[in-house]
């Protein structure tokens, strides 16, 4: 599966919601030991949350990483001095392969390791990285095998779609279960933290959720579609009425319910 291509604007109309559960990783995050502290935000993507970093802990040099140039473009609006002392910067890096340079006092994920495969494996590395009392803390979606991820994986192995995309779409087992990752992280010798959350997004428009995959889930469908605009919409067009059955509009707007794993490890020391 090649990488997708990203969307700033996609992916940010979907700002507020998709924030939520970063703010609420946030909230559960130690006290970091570092005078100033060095972060890491591993797959920040357009920056919009990285920001919420600098509130959190002002004097920060907070660093933001991302393999998508289209994303790392929007981060840098947000680069440079931050109001509290600290400094905002953005680099290209793949959480794939990317190791610490640095100690850092946290290394932060949002919503991004679901895109790397055997990404617990590299759990130990990035451990290593951090200082003695540092904190690993990361959030992923657990909702593959909601309508809005099983019907986009059913319709792209139907019999029209399955030789242009049958390989192009995560599986339900992107992500480990809760119980799983603890046990990583504790066998990495780490007071571990995990939970999950189903948020319900109350969501407005003609066919939301639909708008809301197109900036994440969908990404690598639209991206091997993009040599054939013809083909792209009528996949899209199949995926749509799916979803107008699977995901009925409500007398306020569409629930969405949308469940998300968090963990946050500290490290001995």
């Amino acid at each position: 599966m090649s990488a997708p291509t990203w969307d700033p604007t996609q992916y940010l109309r979907h700002a507020g919601h998709r924030a939520r559960p970063f703010t609420d990783l946030l909230a559960r995050i130690p006290d970091l030991p570092g005078t100033p502290p060095r972060i890491a935000d591993l797959g920040c993507g357009p920056g919009n949350v990285t920001v919420l970093l600098a509130g959190r802990w002002p004097t920060a040099h907070i660093t933001g990483y991302d393999n998508s140039p289209e994303m790392l473009s929007r981060a840098e609006a947000h680069a440079g001095p931050t109001p509290g002392g600290g400094r905002l910067d953005f680099a290209p890096a793949d959480a794939r392969t990317w190791e610490p340079v640095r100690p850092y006092d946290l290394i932060v994920s949002n919503a991004t390791l679901q895109w790397v495969p055997g990404h617990a494996d590299r759990f130990a590395d990035w451990i290593a990285g951090l200082t003695p009392g540092g904190t690993f803390a990361f959030q992923v979606p657990g909702n593959f095998d909601a309508p809005s991820h099983r019907l986009m994986r059913e319709l792209a192995h139907s019999v029209r779609w399955k030789d242009r995309l049958a390989e192009t779409l995560r599986h339900e087992d992107a992500v480990l279960a809760p119980r799983a990752y603890l046990g990583r992280l504790a066998d990495l010798g780490c007071a571990a933290d995990v939970w999950e959350t189903t948020y319900v997004h109350l969501l407005t428009g003609e066919d939301p959720v639909l708008d809301w995959v197109k900036g994440t889930g969908l990404r690598p469908v639209l991206t091997a579609l993009a040599d054939d605009p013809e083909l792209r919409d009528a996949f899209l067009d199949e995926y749509r009425a799916a979803l107008r059955t699977a995901c009925p509009p409500g007398p306020h707007g569409t629930p969405f319910p949308f469940r998300r794993i968090f963990a946050v490890a500290r490290k001995g020391g």
